[in-house]
């Protein structure tokens, strides 16, 4: 599976990702991926109903996209991955996904989290999902959409002194 973008966006598939993401990725499917809105049938119609014009979209678990991009049948898919969560950015990846970097769009505020942007806003959870991801060498960014310049998520995690600094690989 040719992963064109792993984007963590609490929003999941909406316009800027519909509109955007997809046009300027030149994907064939948008993989939605989260175990809740799969679950959802309600949920997972109306994320397969904002698919942007000749792309389908799939609602799937993480178990599911694991099995998935492990099939030799689905090697020539060029994908973009929408997950809600760091977490399960982390899951995926664990799990044997192949991207050199994650994008992350929005994270909506919670009792949990801390806001450490105007949309963006991480737990504890977060943080060491996002460590995790990034002692495998992958590149973290932050931004809205495609033509936004491409910001480090790291460095913004470290001017907020959620991580000790810029080369900490043991967080």
């Amino acid at each position: 599976m040719d992963v064109k973008l792993l984007r963590i966006d609490s929003r999941l598939l909406h316009g800027q990702v519909a509109t955007d993401w997809a046009k300027n990725t030149a994907i064939e499917r948008i993989l939605v991926v989260c175990d809740q809105a799969a679950g959802d049938n309600i949920r997972k119609t109306l994320l397969m109903q904002a698919a942007p014009p000749g792309i389908k979209v799939h609602v799937l678990t993480v178990s599911k996209m694991l099995r998935l991009c492990r099939d030799e049948r689905f090697e020539h898919y060029k994908v973009l991955v929408l997950v809600e969560t760091p977490v399960d950015a982390m899951r995926l990846i664990a799990g044997g996904l192949n991207t050199t970097s994650v994008n992350l769009g929005s994270l909506s505020f919670d009792a949990t989290r801390k806001m450490i942007t105007e949309t963006i806003a991480v737990n504890e959870q977060d943080v060491l999902a996002l460590a995790w991801i990034r002692r495998r060498g992958i590149e973290l960014d932050y931004r809205k959409v495609s033509s936004d310049p491409k910001r480090d998520l790291w460095k913004l995690l470290c001017d907020k002194g959620l991580v000790k600094d810029k080369l900490d690989h043991d967080q």
